[in-house]
């Protein structure tokens, strides 16, 4: 029964490391992908060599949790859109009733992409929505730098402590060492079809 137990532990923490190294890890250079979104138009992480920072917001329309975070995002991307960073959302569970185009324009978000298929998400190792990665701006190659929580409150606002996607992006933008590069996402399940 010992054995058992002991196999069974050692199935499980091989299965929770898999899980975890899957997608880019941070310093990766991310691959070019393009998606349709939002008023059928399609769009591309090339799209926006000439920021100096891209946000990919893996997130969707039904998620208690991603709708907690929507103003706080957007608020977010204005704040700094004007210092060269670039938010993109990206809905990872298209597909899934709620999660149409057509339901997808009814946000503020802007560019708002469809995964179909996932296939994003699963090169990011994206497992939660809301999750971000930061992607700095090499040279026209876009770094992985940061993912995962966007702060340490989802349900309060008014109650975050630690603003972790905030500090990064200063951290970024002034060439800095992130100081916390990776930080576990609160929020709901990726279903994997």
């Amino acid at each position: 029964m010992k054995h058992l137990a002991s196999l069974a532990t050692a199935v499980l923490l091989s299965l929770s490391s898999f899980a975890q190294s899957g997608g880019y890890q941070l310093g990766d250079k991310v691959a070019d992908f393009t998606l349709q979104g939002v008023n059928n138009q399609t769009t591309s992480l090339s799209n926006f060599t000439n920021a100096k920072t891209v946000v990919l917001v893996f997130t969707n329309n039904q998620c208690p949790y991603a709708k907690l975070y929507e103003n706080r995002l957007v608020t977010l991307a204005s704040t700094y859109d004007s210092k060269g960073v670039q938010f993109v959302y990206i809905n990872s569970g298209a597909g899934d009733a709620g999660e149409t185009l057509q339901e997808m324009g009814t946000k503020k978000y802007s560019p708002y992409l469809s995964d179909q298929g996932q296939k994003i998400s699963t090169q990011f190792g994206a497992t939660k929505t809301p999750e971000v990665f930061v992607l700095h701006n090499n040279n026209g190659e876009f770094i992985l730098k940061y993912k995962g929580a966007i702060d340490d409150n989802p349900q309060v606002a008014s109650d975050v402590k630690n603003q972790y996607l905030k500090n990064v992006i200063d951290e970024v933008l002034a060439s800095r060492a992130v100081s916390t590069p990776d930080k576990r996402a609160t929020g709901c399940l990726i279903k994997k079809y």
